[in-house]
Parts: structure tokens; C-alpha cells; sequence
């Protein structure tokens, strides 16, 4: 399996889990575009569009770094042209981008619930919508979001209704969209974790340290993509894939390369439905929802 020569165009990899996943398809010599707002080095997050592109370039790939805001459709249509005038097409398009805000009804303002929705939702499908033409004329197209199951119980709505609403626009887009595109051979899938991982996000908003201790590492979302990316693109669309179970699906056993600084029990993810974390060998806290 590799994606040597595939051109991949990923929102909001300058970091975390979308750095990790350009970083894996560029150990294959793959071409990555990093469409992303951050240029200039930010006091909480680490990580620019140029320090992402240095990354992918010694990791063995090609990379294009694009000043882009997925919620400007001129700046995604310019960052669509830059791709395809650089690698000549694109083959995968991931949905990475995405706005968090774990606040309930009363409390998030309206500037707030609209970020989430432009980036999240909005973004998803603006940008999906723009690599469409192009991911046509590719051999095994993929679009790969990072969003959650549908799993519709009121717990992961009573807390955060805005930001559920909005990460499961992401998921709806991949419902309707490979149903859609199966016609023209484009996968649509969605990704998601079994367990936190240690990113920004976790350590910024999410628990700080004590949760990034019972976190995995984003790798193992990069080796999760990695094998659906290869994976037959007529075959294998319209699936809401969990990490650990898409990787024992390819022979792995041992996680716990996965997780070398997890202390204790690992914490189970946001919007893992019920019946994943009861099939699942590996027992979590159900620390969300």
C-alpha cells in the first residue's frame, strides 16, 4: 500500500491530526497541499503552514503550503488551482479543518456557533465541492472527513448542541456525499478516534494534561487514513471508520505504540457511539458524553 505520487489536498494541516496524515502519506512520496490560516507562529499553537511544508518535505513528500480560510470560497478555489497547477490533479481531498467550543445554548455567542458552522460544516463542504472536479479525473479518489458516527442520543447534544450540530454537518456530508458521488467512483468516508488524542485542542480545552496523559498520539489516525486512502475507492465509501478497529482490520494487534506517554485507563472519545466502545478490546473511560 503507499501514496507515492497521489496529490492530497488537507484543511488546517499545520498541526495535529492533520499534520500527522500529510506526514504518513509523505513517508510514501506523496504530494501534500497544506491549506491552512496559519502563517505566523501562534503563543498556544505550535506549527505554521511553512514549518508543516518543512516537515513534509524532509519526511520524503512534496509540499505546497497555501495561505487559505476554508470559509473564503475565492482563497479554497485559488488553493484548489495552486494544487493542480503544481501536481497536476488531485487524488485526495481531507477534511481536517475544524472550530470547537464545549459551550451549552446560553452561554455561546452567535460569532462563536458561526465559526463553528462556517469551519466545520460549511468548510467541509466548500472544500469538498472544489476538489470534486478534479478528484473525477483521479484513478481512486477519496474524500476523508474528520467527523464522528451519527450516533443521534441526546448526550452529545445537551452540553454542546452548537458544536455537535456543526461536526455532524461534517459527518452528514459524508452520508449524503457517497451516495452522491458513487456513480463517478469518489469515496467519502468519515474518520474518527476510539480514544482522545493528545493535540492542542486536548491540552487547550479539553482537560490539559490529565486527559493528554489517557490520550493517544495522532499517528494512529495517520495509519488509520493511510489504509482507507488505499483502499478501493468504489468499495469502500459511506463508512463512519473508527481508528483501532480500521487498523486491526489490517492485522495490528499491539496499540500501544500509540500511546507511550498514556498513563492508566485511556479515555474514550466524543461521540463514539455505545455498542464501538462495548465490541472493542480495549476498555475505556468514558470521560465525554
Amino acid at each position: 500500500m503507499s501514496l507515492k505520487n497521489k496529490t492530497l489536498f488537507i484543511s488546517g494541516g499545520s498541526r495535529g491530526i492533520g499534520l500527522a496524515i500529510a506526514l504518513r502519506a509523505a513517508r510514501d512520496g506523496a504530494n501534500v497541499t497544506i491549506a491552512a490560516k496559519t502563517a505566523e507562529p501562534h503563543p498556544k499553537l505550535p506549527g505554521t503552514i511553512y514549518t508543516a511544508a518543512d516537515e513534509i518535505e524532509k519526511a520524503g513528500g512534496k509540499a505546497l503550503p497555501v495561505l487559505c480560510d476554508i470559509r473564503d470560497e475565492a482563497q479554497v478555489a485559488d488553493a484548489v488551482v495552486k494544487t493542480v497547477e503544481a501536481f497536476g490533479g488531485i487524488d485526495i481531498c481531507v477534511n481536517n479543518a475544524s472550530a470547537i467550543s464545549l459551550t451549552g445554548t446560553l452561554d455561546t455567542e452567535m460569532k462563536r456557533y458561526d465559526l463553528m458552522h462556517q469551519i466545520n460544516t460549511r468548510g467541509t463542504f466548500l472544500v469538498s465541492k472544489t476538489c470534486i472536479p478534479h478528484l473525477k479525473k483521479a484513478a481512486n479518489p477519496h474524500i476523508l472527513n474528520l467527523a464522528p458516527p451519527l450516533d443521534m442520543s441526546a448526550k452529545w447534544f445537551k452540553g454542546h448542541v452548537a458544536y455537535t450540530m456543526a461536526k455532524f454537518g461534517m459527518s452528514m456530508c459524508t452520508l449524503g456525499m457517497s451516495a452522491e458521488f458513487a456513480k463517478d467512483g469518489i469515496a467519502v468516508n468519515s474518520l474518527w478516534p476510539l480514544t482522545a488524542i493528545d493535540t492542542a485542542a486536548v491540552r487547550n480545552l479539553l482537560g490539559g494534561e490529565q486527559v493528554a496523559a489517557m490520550s493517544r498520539s495522532p499517528e494512529i489516525l495517520a495509519d488509520a487514513a493511510h489504509a482507507i486512502l488505499n483502499r478501493p475507492s468504489r468499495d469502500a465509501t459511506g463508512n463512519f471508520y473508527i481508528d483501532e478497529e480500521v487498523l486491526r482490520e489490517e492485522g495490528v494487534t499491539d496499540f500501544s505504540v500509540y500511546g507511550p506517554g498514556a498513563k492508566g485507563q485511556l479515555a474514550g472519545d466524543f461521540f463514539v457511539p455505545d455498542d464501538v466502545f462495548a465490541r472493542s478490546p480495549t476498555k475505556v473511560a468514558k470521560t465525554f458524553g
